[in-house]
Protein backbone atom coordinates (compact mmCIF):
# COMPACT_ATOMS: atom_id res chain seq x y z
CA UNK A 1 0.00 0.00 0.00
CA UNK A 2 1.51 3.44 -0.75
CA UNK A 3 1.29 6.96 1.21
CA UNK A 4 -2.03 8.02 2.97
CA UNK A 5 -3.22 10.32 4.47
CA UNK A 6 -5.01 9.70 7.99
CA UNK A 7 -6.54 12.55 9.09
CA UNK A 8 -6.63 16.33 8.38
CA UNK A 9 -6.80 19.15 10.96
CA UNK A 10 -7.32 22.93 11.26
CA UNK A 11 -8.18 26.14 13.95
CA UNK A 12 -9.24 29.28 13.43
CA UNK A 13 -7.79 30.13 16.67
CA UNK A 14 -4.09 29.85 18.41
CA UNK A 15 -4.04 26.85 20.14
CA UNK A 16 -1.36 24.07 20.48
CA UNK A 17 -3.89 20.77 19.15
CA UNK A 18 -6.00 21.32 16.23
CA UNK A 19 -9.29 19.28 15.42
CA UNK A 20 -9.65 16.56 13.08
CA UNK A 21 -11.71 17.40 10.07
CA UNK A 22 -13.62 15.44 7.62
CA UNK A 23 -11.42 17.57 4.96
CA UNK A 24 -9.59 20.68 5.01
CA UNK A 25 -9.35 23.31 1.59
CA UNK A 26 -5.58 23.72 0.74
CA UNK A 27 -5.17 27.75 -1.23
CA UNK A 28 -1.87 27.71 -3.17
CA UNK A 29 0.57 30.41 -1.62
CA UNK A 30 -1.67 30.69 1.70
CA UNK A 31 -2.23 27.37 3.46
CA UNK A 32 -5.15 25.67 4.87
CA UNK A 33 -8.31 27.73 4.34
CA UNK A 34 -9.54 28.94 7.86
CA UNK A 35 -6.58 28.25 9.72
CA UNK A 36 -4.64 30.66 12.02
CA UNK A 37 -1.28 29.72 10.22
CA UNK A 38 -2.35 30.41 6.92
CA UNK A 39 -1.25 33.52 4.64
CA UNK A 40 1.79 34.72 2.64
CA UNK A 41 3.54 36.04 5.52
CA UNK A 42 4.70 34.66 8.64
CA UNK A 43 2.01 33.34 11.46
CA UNK A 44 3.45 31.95 14.08
CA UNK A 45 3.64 34.18 16.86
CA UNK A 46 7.50 34.14 17.75
CA UNK A 47 8.41 34.38 13.89
CA UNK A 48 5.78 37.83 13.79
CA UNK A 49 8.09 39.03 16.93
CA UNK A 50 11.24 38.48 14.53
CA UNK A 51 9.62 39.82 11.40
CA UNK A 52 6.35 39.99 10.61
CA UNK A 53 7.57 40.07 6.70
CA UNK A 54 9.28 36.75 6.51
CA UNK A 55 7.72 34.42 3.89
CA UNK A 56 5.74 31.57 5.28
CA UNK A 57 7.35 28.68 4.75
CA UNK A 58 5.14 26.83 7.08
CA UNK A 59 1.80 27.39 5.43
CA UNK A 60 0.72 23.51 6.16
CA UNK A 61 2.38 21.25 9.00
CA UNK A 62 2.68 16.96 8.49
CA UNK A 63 3.66 14.57 10.66
CA UNK A 64 3.84 10.77 9.86
CA UNK A 65 1.34 8.76 11.93
CA UNK A 66 4.44 6.30 12.61
CA UNK A 67 5.30 8.59 15.15
CA UNK A 68 2.56 8.27 17.57
CA UNK A 69 3.31 4.39 17.58
CA UNK A 70 6.68 5.29 18.14
CA UNK A 71 5.54 7.60 21.19
CA UNK A 72 3.27 4.75 22.64
CA UNK A 73 6.07 2.82 23.23
CA UNK A 74 7.70 5.44 25.41
CA UNK A 75 4.46 5.92 27.19
CA UNK A 76 3.27 9.07 25.36
CA UNK A 77 -0.39 8.56 23.76
CA UNK A 78 -0.92 11.39 20.83
CA UNK A 79 -3.35 11.19 18.01
CA UNK A 80 -3.64 12.79 14.85
CA UNK A 81 -3.93 16.80 15.20
CA UNK A 82 -2.56 16.70 18.68
CA UNK A 83 0.99 18.06 17.98
CA UNK A 84 -0.66 20.78 15.81
CA UNK A 85 -0.22 19.34 12.05
CA UNK A 86 -2.58 19.69 9.50
CA UNK A 87 -1.90 16.77 7.52
CA UNK A 88 -1.42 12.82 9.36
CA UNK A 89 0.27 10.48 6.58
CA UNK A 90 1.08 6.89 6.48
CA UNK A 91 3.87 4.87 4.50
CA UNK A 92 5.78 7.52 4.02
CA UNK A 93 9.05 9.10 5.09
CA UNK A 94 8.66 12.41 5.98
CA UNK A 95 11.39 13.19 7.84
CA UNK A 96 13.95 11.76 5.05
CA UNK A 97 12.40 14.06 2.09
CA UNK A 98 14.98 16.56 0.82
CA UNK A 99 13.98 20.68 0.41
CA UNK A 100 11.83 21.31 -2.68
CA UNK A 101 9.95 17.41 -2.95
CA UNK A 102 6.63 18.05 -4.04
CA UNK A 103 3.94 16.09 -2.40
CA UNK A 104 0.51 15.94 -4.36
CA UNK A 105 -2.01 14.95 -2.38
CA UNK A 106 -5.77 13.51 -3.13
CA UNK A 107 -7.01 15.04 -6.51
CA UNK A 108 -5.54 18.12 -6.60
CA UNK A 109 -3.30 19.57 -3.98
CA UNK A 110 0.23 19.84 -4.28
CA UNK A 111 2.37 21.12 -1.27
CA UNK A 112 6.27 21.57 -1.67
CA UNK A 113 8.49 20.61 1.59
CA UNK A 114 10.20 23.43 2.65
CA UNK A 115 12.10 22.26 6.11
CA UNK A 116 11.56 20.57 9.65
CA UNK A 117 8.89 21.77 11.96
CA UNK A 118 11.27 22.81 15.14
CA UNK A 119 9.27 21.70 18.05
CA UNK A 120 8.98 24.11 21.31
CA UNK A 121 8.04 23.90 24.59
CA UNK A 122 4.51 24.14 24.26
CA UNK A 123 5.06 20.38 23.56
CA UNK A 124 6.10 19.51 27.14
CA UNK A 125 3.35 22.05 28.28
CA UNK A 126 0.78 19.40 25.79
CA UNK A 127 2.51 16.65 27.65
CA UNK A 128 5.08 16.69 30.05
CA UNK A 129 8.64 15.24 29.00
CA UNK A 130 7.57 15.06 25.54
CA UNK A 131 9.68 17.89 24.04
CA UNK A 132 12.37 15.52 24.58
CA UNK A 133 11.02 12.12 22.71
CA UNK A 134 10.46 14.24 19.42
CA UNK A 135 13.77 16.23 19.50
CA UNK A 136 17.31 14.48 20.62
CA UNK A 137 20.43 14.07 18.98
CA UNK A 138 21.54 11.20 16.98
CA UNK A 139 25.24 9.18 17.69
CA UNK A 140 27.35 11.88 16.08
CA UNK A 141 25.38 14.62 18.59
CA UNK A 142 23.38 16.18 16.17
CA UNK A 143 20.35 17.62 16.69
CA UNK A 144 17.44 14.98 15.47
CA UNK A 145 14.06 16.91 14.79
CA UNK A 146 11.19 13.91 14.71
CA UNK A 147 7.99 16.41 14.97
CA UNK A 148 7.02 16.38 11.45
CA UNK A 149 7.65 18.59 8.08
CA UNK A 150 6.55 22.20 6.81
CA UNK A 151 5.07 23.08 3.53
CA UNK A 152 3.98 25.59 1.38
CA UNK A 153 0.90 24.89 -0.70
CA UNK A 154 1.96 25.13 -4.77
CA UNK A 155 -1.64 23.99 -5.80
CA UNK A 156 -4.99 23.88 -4.13
CA UNK A 157 -7.35 21.46 -3.45
CA UNK A 158 -9.34 19.48 -1.12
CA UNK A 159 -7.78 16.84 1.12
CA UNK A 160 -9.32 14.05 3.08
CA UNK A 161 -8.63 11.26 5.09
CA UNK A 162 -7.88 8.09 2.48
CA UNK A 163 -6.16 10.11 0.05
CA UNK A 164 -3.23 9.27 -1.86
CA UNK A 165 -0.19 10.90 -1.49
CA UNK A 166 2.29 10.61 -4.17
CA UNK A 167 6.04 12.29 -3.98
CA UNK A 168 8.07 13.96 -6.79
CA UNK A 169 11.82 14.13 -5.99
CA UNK A 170 13.17 17.53 -7.02
CA UNK A 171 16.60 17.75 -9.32
CA UNK A 172 19.81 16.30 -7.57
CA UNK A 173 21.50 16.92 -5.72
CA UNK A 174 19.08 17.13 -3.22
CA UNK A 175 19.43 19.58 -0.05
CA UNK A 176 18.33 17.64 3.22
CA UNK A 177 15.96 19.20 5.55
CA UNK A 178 16.63 21.98 8.18
CA UNK A 179 14.42 23.50 10.73
CA UNK A 180 12.28 26.36 9.43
Amino acid sequence: MGATVTAVSSNGEYSFTKPNRDSITLLAGLGVEGDIHAGVTVKHRSRIAQDPTQPNLRQVHLIHEELFAELAETGYAVAPGELGENITTRGIDLLGLPVGTLLHIGEAAVVEVTGLRNPCIQIDTFQDGLLKQVVGRDEAGRIVRKAGIMSVVREGGVVRPGDTVEVRLPAEPHRPLERV
